[in-house]
């Protein structure tokens, strides 16, 4: 195993080292071609499903995990476990994982096309009904408990249809269908923990939305007096098509203004306080940014300073938030520790921070939600573990003098991994306004 994954490893790097080195905001990195993205996701895969497959069918006390789901309405976590260029589950795919010890994860596919390279295709059409034939496949391996995809909490775990359970208790009879069990921790365990090899390139990831963020907010796309904020919004999404990225949310951008301006329209003005909030999907790995951006008035060479201090307030919440993530905590925990910890510093505080990784509001604990800043439900419940990705998105208010004592409020989102060395945000933070001549 340890020589597969080394070969997997080296062409990995040897992909990955033909890229340019980040330039900070003079270049855009360099983005892969869709064959070349192919090669590493499917890298990755493999990885993923030799290495963490086991550790968390182990953890979660599953010999068995079954995925069954059907063309335009998959699992959540059915193009996780399924190579590149898998767009569909075809008709029905079912996937079935059986723990043999220390043989490894065996992976079979009960499924009209098959999936070469990382299941084995046991179903013979010809000879066996589809539904006969996983029932077949599991009573020869007579696991104890079979875990499928169902939950009361999670979207993520909850993708086997009540019309497909109802085929699979019926094809596996009684005896059978009572080792069934829900396996929500398994899909989430499976879908938010990161491998190293994902967790080395997400800079390069974050980087890219980072760079589009600050092509957008420059004179290259907004003229003040002319462009709107939808202008940007779409010159946004252009870009993503242009640059061959998808994206798992329209780009919005918003306008806060000294009331003395008297004009609430959506023309970008000089003295405006611009805000954006962007998400890009590359190598399967997704990004959720916001950040602000100053539109000088003439004669100005800098923003007003209480914008600039408001900004600070926001990376000083940023940094109580992240100094509260500890292994083990429940994101209801942590919501309530960092928030009384904002009030002591006598921030006007709101946070609502997410997990990050195969989808934009992904899978692991939710920290708290704009309109619930108490106690979330289950989601909240759900502990934190290392290796994980987070959207750190929150809000600070405060009155800005040089706007006569008007509230503003500053929105901020980044992205960050928690790993046994702490939090780190994943290519940096703003820590200055994006500033428009």
């Amino acid at each position: 195993m340890f020589k597969k994954r080394s070969r997997v490893l080296l062409a990995f790097f040897l992909i990955f080292a033909l890229l340019p080195p980040l330039s900070g905001k003079e270049e855009m990195p360099s983005i892969l071609s869709m064959r070349e993205r192919n090669d590493v996701v499917n890298n990755w895969l493999k990885i993923r499903l030799e290495t963490l497959l086991p550790e968390l069918m182990r953890q979660e006390n599953f010999d068995m995990w079954v995925v069954i789901c059907r063309e335009y309405n998959e699992d959540p976590v059915f193009f996780s476990l399924v190579p590149f260029n898998s767009l569909a589950a075809r008709r029905l795919t079912m996937l079935v994982f059986y723990d043999r010890g220390e043989k490894g994860v065996e992976r079979l596919a009960v499924s009209r096309y098959g999936i070469r390279d990382f299941y084995d295709g046991v179903w013979q059409p010809e000879k066996i009904e589809q539904w006969e034939c996983l029932a077949k496949v599991i009573k020869e391996r007579n696991p104890k408990r079979i875990g499928i995809n169902e939950s009361d909490t999670f979207a993520f775990g909850d993708g086997l249809s009540s019309s497909l359970k109802k085929k699979l208790v019926r094809a596996l009879g009684p005896e059978y269908s009572s080792r069934l069990h829900q396996a929500e921790k398994l899909a989430v365990g499976w879908l938010e923990r990161r491998i190293p090899e994902e967790l080395e390139v997400y800079p390069h990831v974050v980087a890219i939305a980072h760079r589009i963020i600050a092509e957008a907010f420059s004179r290259e796309v907004i003229t003040p007096g002319v462009t709107t904020t939808q202008d940007v919004s779409w010159w946004i999404r252009e870009r993503f098509k242009e640059l061959r990225l998808g994206n798992w949310f329209h780009p919005s951008v918003s306008i806060q203004r000294s009331k003395k301006t008297n004009n609430s329209g959506n023309v970008i003005l000089r003295g405006d306080l611009l805000h954006c909030d962007v998400g890009i999907t590359y190598l399967r790995l997704n990004t959720d940014t916001q950040e602000h951006a100053y539109v000088l008035r003439e004669g100005e060479t800098d923003a007003p300073q209480g914008l600039k201090e408001a900004l600070k307030q926001g990376n000083r919440l940023q940094d109580i938030l992240i100094g509260e993530f500890k292994e083990g905590r429940t994101g209801n925990k942590i919501l309530a520790v960092a928030l009384k910890k904002a009030e002591e510093a006598r921030l006007k505080a709101s946070i609502y921070t997410h997990p990050l990784g195969f989808h934009g509001h992904a899978a692991g604990p939710t920290i708290g939600l704009w309109d619930n800043q108490v106690n979330v439900p289950g989601k909240g419940d759900y502990r934190l573990y290392y290796d994980t990705c987070y959207a750190i998105e929150l809000n600070i208010r405060t009155n800005l003098a040089e706007w006569g004592g008007q509230e503003i409020r500053i929105a901020m989102e980044q992205d960050a991994a928690f790993t046994r060395n702490g939090v780190h945000f994943i290519d940096g933070r703003q820590t200055k306004l994006h500033i428009i001549k």
